[in-house]
């Protein structure tokens, strides 16, 4: 095997992975299409290959059609079997391992050997979690990739840390190949076009069997334009009526379900902050990359709000929170995250320029009685720091980690 040189490390994943190595337990990656996960793969078999230099890697890529043979996990497991050394520690890498028909077989097969030491990567996360969770219990730990943090697209980039590089970020996203294109905007288009169409043709479509293609695009399309906004399958399906679009509820349902597990969009759903529960119904949704939703919504200035939103909600995601959009009686908090047992409230806004939007987005928070750390952040550099004990950050400050006093004497991370 031939791996890639100049690779750059993302140290996010490799620091919460590598206390994992050797440990009888598999390791499972899972993300969409190009957001670095075979990357991460090499880099953990470079710190193996540095440690233990007798170590015999076994590697399957399933979009090299080289092992294009290996289809079920029987080949799977003849393939892997004809390549274990009795001899030396084996650690075996297969990518993209959803497209081997009963994959899970053959990976509880090698758990049974504690000379084995197993890494598998996904793009669908609905079969990867269900058939993991069946076959092996608690002996499987995943890590969520995600595409570039705002940190992690200036290091690849070489970017300085201003407003003009986190303009970029938020128009092109962060998905890693972008370092190899030139800063043109119709070349970077036509690539995360590509992209897009990729990851709906063989992680929806095909997968799902889904025969009303032009019908999920439109779908797609449509949540793209309304990011961040409070639907229901029922909505959405009453509006594309509204619009002459053949549609039904379930219909709606297959096909947002669809869209999440190939990791397009996050569906946030909502949580009840007095009551202390989840919503069965009404969510909002965003997307993973924000240069895909630019390129199917189109970078209009009108929505910047949303793309704010939608890149907070990113950060927050790639940082461990589990994250939900809160509820009062009369009013909204954009995301309540969890994380550790701690709580962290968070709006997002554009700005704070007239005393009508700060009474909104302080004034939300303020009326949320318990004492775990509430934030604004926005896109306002010139406001100051804290309105009425509620700490306020900018926008790329947020992004690069900075912790308000508030959080950080929590124990909350952001970085």
């Amino acid at each position: 095997m031939k791996k890639p040189t100049n690779i750059l490390e993302r140290s996010l994943y490799i620091n919460k992975i590598r206390p994992f190595v050797d440990k009888q337990i598999v390791k499972v990656l899972t993300g969409h299409r190009r957001v670095g996960k075979s990357y991460i793969l090499y880099q953990l078999m470079n710190i193996i290959k540095a440690k233990n230099k007798n170590a015999n890697i076994i590697y399957i890529n399933k979009e090299d059609i080289a092992f294009d043979a290996v289809r079920n996990y029987e080949q799977l497991n003849e393939f892997v079997v004809s390549k274990l050394k009795s001899d030396a520690k084996n650690y075996i890498f297969v990518d993209e391992i959803q497209l081997i028909s009963n994959f899970h077989i053959a990976v509880k097969s090698w758990l049974l050997d504690e000379n084995n030491d197993i890494y598998i990567t996904g793009s669908n996360s609905n079969m990867l979690s269900s058939d993991l969770a069946n076959e092996l219990g608690g002996r499987y730990v995943e890590f969520q990739i995600y595409s570039l943090s705002y940190l992690e697209f200036l290091q690849f980039h070489h970017l300085d840390n201003n407003d003009e590089s986190l303009e970029r970020y938020i128009h092109y996203g962060g998905l890693p190949y972008l370092i190899h294109l030139p800063n043109d905007n119709a070349v970077i288009n036509e690539y995360l076009n590509s992209i897009y169409s990729t990851i709906v043709l063989k992680d929806v479509v095909q997968r799902h069997k889904i025969r009303n293609a032009e019908f999920l695009e439109r779908l797609i399309a449509f949540l793209a334009g309304n990011v961040g906004n409070l639907f229901s399958s029922k909505s959405i399906n009453d509006y594309l009526k509204s619009n002459k679009e053949e549609s039904s509820v379930n219909q709606i349902i297959e096909y947002t379900n669809a869209l999440a597990e190939a990791f397009i969009v996050h569906r946030i759903g909502r949580y009840d902050i007095a009551g202390k529960k989840v919503f069965e119904r009404g969510e909002k949704y965003y997307f993973e990359n924000l240069g895909i939703c630019n390129v199917i919504a189109g970078y209009k200035p009108q929505n910047r709000a949303r793309r704010l939103e939608n890149v907070v909600l990113n950060q927050l995601l790639s940082c461990g929170y589990a994250v939900k959009v809160g509820t009062l009686p009369t009013e909204e908090i954009d995301f309540v995250c969890t994380k550790n047992g701690e709580t962290l409230y968070v709006q997002v806004t554009v700005e704070l320029s007239t005393q009508k939007i700060i009474d909104r987005e302080f004034g939300n928070l303020l009326k949320i009685k318990d004492n775990y750390p509430k934030i604004v952040v926005s896109g306002e550099r010139s406001f100051e720091n804290t309105y009425e004990g509620i700490e306020h950050i900018y926008i790329r400050d947020f992004l690069s980690g900075a912790k308000p006093h508030n959080v950080n004497r929590q124990g909350m991370n952001l970085a």
